[in-house]
């Protein structure tokens, strides 16, 4: 299959015209004559004089830099003069408060400049690093191939990862395992579309889709806020603000909240099939959604959906239990919390709101969650929720059960849908406890003020916004009321 070389990817991304080199002349003079030999050639093959290009330019408007592997130039290795350049280039991006895009294709280190070569990885990282510690975004799109210590190093490390269909992606080259370990490596695990099922990439993205993508990301994550509207209907209690609370409006002429009068009135609402969830709040209130996928970690579980997202022009990363994939034989487990501290990190890292979407049933009760340190993850989110210093909001959207539903609830403003609520077991194994079994599950709920009313007033929830019919019956409206309500509470924080 035909690659595109740098040159090529640049010229399909960018806007006609708007691409500025970086690049310095490489200076060679201290090169032993062989090796000087190899560079030259490499140069006349590929066309540009290093392993790297570097750059600004902008996509769809959205002004970038770039690092782009040349493969043809020495296979895109890294030496120590193609490190400098990457250096340069992301601390500039850095200095200059710039998006930075890298589009590696590379086998690792330049094998005929060994070590010192090699430790260069560790200086590409720091800026890396730095750079996104100032707060600014950082995408990778991996391609054919990018093996080695560019993968273990600079490679792996972009808060949003896309890589090129087919592209072999690995740490260690098929090559040197075949060598090393006198068998093949086996087929269609160094596949780019192996590792998205894995969670360990986001997406593969043909290259001809890679400017809408990028553009995409880059307008989210650079949104910037709009003041929201006020919300007609939307109660509130008097827990401290960071700003002034509103008092509580008043509902339109002749609607009144369907507040689930009993408590097990709104449980049945909210366990109903057809009960609108995150992807429903998503796409009915969304200006644009960018899915990422997976933990990066090799793990991925479809009960959580973790999105770069906009409501009203306020850019935010969402965090989400999809009611849709959970089920007793699909329940949520310890990777979809760790796929939510991957959202939570973003959004500290990028300054960026959070919303924390709860609804659900329950997280799961198996040998395998105990051991895939569900209880530690619970743990692990409710540590990390209360050290953000972005504006947070939780919505308890529907279901709210046991530590799957308070893993993601200490955000620093919490609302509720009317009919939505929290608990600390399902009703029907609270009974049990109290009662023997399940027959009291309705009395037990009444008893244990699980409902949105009950949580406004204890103080555990700051707005409830009303069903005025309930949610199934009008997901559409109900959406937006509830990501009306995001926003207002962002706004709030800032």
């Amino acid at each position: 299959m035909s690659r595109p070389s740098a040159r090529a990817l640049i010229e399909a991304t960018v806007d006609p015209g708007s691409f500025r080199s970086w690049d310095e002349p490489i200076e060679r003079a201290a090169y032993e004559p062989g090796y000087l030999a190899v560079l030259r050639r490499a140069e006349e093959r590929a066309g540009t004089d290093e392993a790297v290009l570097t750059g600004q330019a902008s996509i769809r408007g959205h002004a970038a830099a770039l690092v782009v592997s040349e493969f043809g130039f020495l296979g895109g290795s890294i030496g120590v003069a193609t490190a400098e350049r990457i250096v340069a280039a992301v601390r500039r991006a850095t200095r200059e408060r710039l998006p930075l895009i890298a589009a590696p294709a590379s086998g690792g280190t330049r094998m005929q400049e060994g070590t010192p070569a090699f430790v260069r990885m560790v200086e590409i990282s720091r800026a890396v690093v730095a750079h996104k510690a100032a707060g600014l975004p950082y995408l990778v799109y991996l391609r054919h191939p990018t093996t080695g210590g560019v993968f273990a190093s600079w490679g792996s490390l972009g808060h949003v990862a896309v890589a090129e269909p087919g592209a072999l992606i690995g740490f260690l080259g098929p090559l040197v395992y075949r060598t090393l370990r006198g068998e093949p490596f086996p087929e269609g695990v160094q596949v780019a579309e192996n590792l998205v099922d894995k969670g360990i990439l986001d997406a593969v993205v043909p290259t001809g889709e890679l400017a809408d993508l990028a553009a995409r990301a880059l307008a989210l994550l650079s949104g910037t806020p709009r003041p929201a509207a006020p919300l007609p209907g939307t109660l509130h209690s008097n827990a401290p603000l960071p700003d002034t609370s509103r008092p509580a409006a008043p509902l339109p002429d002749g609607e009144a909240p369907v507040a689930g009068g009993d408590a097990w009135s709104s449980i049945a609402l909210t366990r109903r099939p057809d009960r609108p969830g995150v992807r429903e709040l998503l796409r009915h209130a969304a200006d644009d959604v960018l899915p990422l996928h997976g933990t990066q970690l090799g793990e991925t579980d479809d009960a959580l959906l973790l999105a770069l997202t906009s409501f009203s022009g306020t850019a935010c990363v969402l965090v989400g239990q999809d009611r849709r994939t959970q089920s007793q034989h699909r329940p949520l487990g310890p990777a979809a919390l760790r796929g939510a501290r991957r959202g939570m990190r973003i959004a500290q890292e990028l300054r960026l709101p959070l919303i924390c979407v709860i609804d659900t049933p329950g997280a799961d009760l198996s040998a395998a969650a105990e051991e895939g340190a569900l209880a530690g993850e619970i743990a692990r989110c409710l540590a990390e929720m209360v050290e953000l210093t972005v504006p947070t909001v939780s919505v308890l959207l529907g279901e709210g059960t046991g530590g799957g539903a308070l893993a993601l609830l200490p955000s620093r403003r919490v609302i509720a849908a009317s009919n939505a609520w929290l608990s600390p077991l399902p009703p029907e194994g609270a009974s049990a406890i109290l009662h023997g079994g399940p027959d009291q599950a309705p009395a037990v709920a009444r008893l244990q003020r699980v409902r949105a009313a009950d949580l406004l007033a204890a103080g555990i929830v700051h707005a409830v916004v009303p069903e005025h019919v309930p949610a199934h019956e009008d997901p559409a409206g109900f959406a937006r009321r509830i990501a009306d309500e995001c926003v207002r509470q962002i706004a709030l924080q800032r």
